[in-house]
Formats: C-alpha cells, structure tokens, sequence
C-alpha cells in the first residue's frame, strides 16, 4: 500500500467526518486525488465501513462483556451452518448489541463474542441464549466484563489510536512520506 494511501487511512479513522477538501489539506495533495483514493480503497474493501464511536455509558450500556466459548467438537461444514442459523435466529428473536463474534484461538477457547450490555441481568439473559445455540459448550463459556462508567479504565474504545499505530509502523519500515524523509529540496522548490 503506498504511503499516502497509509496516511489517508489513517486521517479517516481519526475523523471520517472530513471532507475530501480536508484531508487533501492534510495530506498535502489534491482533493481529486483523494477522491480517487477513497473510491479504490473501497472498491478493494480496504474501508469497509464509516461510522462514530459514541460513548457507550451514555447510550444505556453499562457492561461491555468478552465472552470467551468453545465449539464441542470440530465441526462439519454442516454443523457450522446449523450453529449459524441457530445464532441468527436468536439474535432476531432477542436483538443484542453484539460488537463483534469470531473465531480464533487461545484460553481453550475458539470463539470470542464482544457485546455491549445494559447491565447484568442483560448479560446473564444473553448468556442464557447464548447456552441454548447448538454445538456449542457454553457452559464453559468464560467473560471479562468492562464497567464502562468505571473512572480507572485507561483507554476506551478508539480507532485514532489505532491510526497513530499505523503511521508509527510505516515509519519504521520506510513508508514514511518522502517529504518527511527528504532533507535536500527538489528541482520544482522555489529559493
């Protein structure tokens, strides 16, 4: 991925807010360019979506919840899609906010679910749904829940974290701008 493309990326997780005139500004190119820039990134699925991170507390969350589940064997392909529709209709019939649910490894467990809750009987419903979807052992099932009013948490949720990371790495590994990189002036700099 080319540095500028990086450092787009960057600037809109920061604030997707801005306008294409802005982030030229910022960038230091034109405002076609990142227009252009914007749609192929798309198109690439690079930006998959835009939105905001509100605070969550504000909106009635008390509880954000890791969920920690295990599958019970190792599933056919079949049993994959059974356990899919079986999450799916729960999730239509008892709506949640689930942030995200994957697959992964590690603790013994291989699926993460990252939910938001409005307390803890709003949990303990969802974890009760959560033990009736087939092959699934989640009566292992093991959470880390966040109380999301607690003034000692460190650093909520953000994506501009995430954005100074990305620009950290591509420093240290030369996909820095050239205009940063640069010491000497180029032919077209006026004296």
């Amino acid at each position: 991925m080319k540095d500028v493309e990086l450092r787009l990326i960057a600037e809109l997780m920061k604030n997707s807010r801005r306008s294409d005139r802005e982030l030229a500004k910022a960038l230091k190119v034109s405002q076609p360019t990142v227009s252009r820039m914007i749609r192929k990134l798309e198109r690439e699925g690079v930006i998959r979506e835009y939105t905001m991170i509100p605070d969550f507390s504000k909106l009635g969350y008390q509880i954000m919840g890791l969920t920690f589940v295990k599958r019970s064997e190792e599933h056919s392909e079949e049993k994959t899609a059974e356990t899919r529709e079986a999450m799916a209709e729960t999730e239509r019939q008892n709506p949640h906010a689930y942030l995200m649910v994957v697959t992964g490894i590690g603790l013994g467990r291989d699926r993460l679910f990252a939910a938001f809750y409005e307390d803890y009987s709003d949990y303990s419903r969802v974890m009760s749904l959560t033990r009736r979807i087939p092959n699934l052992e989640a009566k292992e099932a093991e959470s880390f829940l966040v109380d999301l009013n607690d003034k000692n948490n460190y650093k909520p949720l953000s994506m501009a974290a995430i954005s100074n990371h990305i620009l950290l790495q591509a420093e240290k590994t030369g996909k820095t701008s050239r205009r940063k990189r640069s010491t000497t002036p180029s032919k077209n700099t006026k004296k």
